[in-house]
C-alpha cells in the first residue's frame, strides 16, 4: 500500500489539466524528449516509424501521449482512494501484452518517466516544484509497476 496524500492527488490533477489544455504542443514535446533519450524506440510507435522528426498535429501521437499522462493521473487518483492501483482492470492485461510484443524493457520505463517529468516541468514553468515532481513520480512508478507485473504474467 502506498500512502498518497490528498495534496499529491491535487497537484497531479491540476498539472494534468494544464498539460491537457495544450496536448498538441505537449505531446510533441514529450515524444521529442523520449527520442532524445532513446532513439531506438522510434520504431515501436507506428506514428513515428517513417518520420525524421516528431510530427506536428498528429492525432495518433497526441492520443498516445495524452493516454500516458491520463493513466498516470488516474493512478494518482487510485493511489489516494485505495493505496494501490487496480490491476484487475482488463486495460492492464492489454497493456502488458502490447508492451511485451513491442519489446519494452525496464530502461524504457525510465525514459518515459524522465520525458513525462520533463514535459510537465516545461508546461508548468515556475509552478514546477519538487513536491509536484514527487507526486507524479510516485503515481508513474506505481503505474509502471502494474504494467510490468502484467508483462511478467504474475
Amino acid at each position: 500500500m502506498v500512502a498518497f496524500t490528498e495534496r499529491q492527488e491535487a497537484l497531479v490533477n491540476s498539472s494534468y489539466e494544464v498539460i491537457k489544455r495544450n496536448i498538441s504542443r505537449h505531446s510533441v514535446l514529450y515524444y521529442t524528449f523520449v527520442l532524445e533519450k532513446a532513439p531506438v524506440v522510434k520504431d515501436m510507435f507506428s506514428f513515428l516509424k517513417d518520420c525524421d522528426e516528431v510530427p506536428q498535429n498528429n492525432l495518433k501521437l497526441e492520443a498516445q501521449a495524452e493516454k500516458v499522462f491520463e493513466m498516470t493521473r488516474d493512478s494518482a487518483i487510485q493511489l489516494r482512494a485505495k493505496g494501490e492501483i487496480d490491476v484487475t482492470d482488463a486495460t492492464f492485461k492489454y497493456l502488458g501484452s502490447v508492451h511485451v510484443q513491442r519489446g519494452v524493457v525496464d530502461h524504457h520505463f525510465v525514459v518515459v518517466k524522465e520525458a513525462l517529468l520533463k514535459t510537465i516541468k516545461e508546461a508548468l514553468g515556475d509552478k514546477w516544484s519538487d513536491e509536484l515532481s514527487n507526486a507524479w513520480e510516485v503515481a508513474y512508478d506505481e503505474l509502471a509497476a502494474a504494467i510490468k507485473k502484467e508483462m511478467s504474467g504474475t
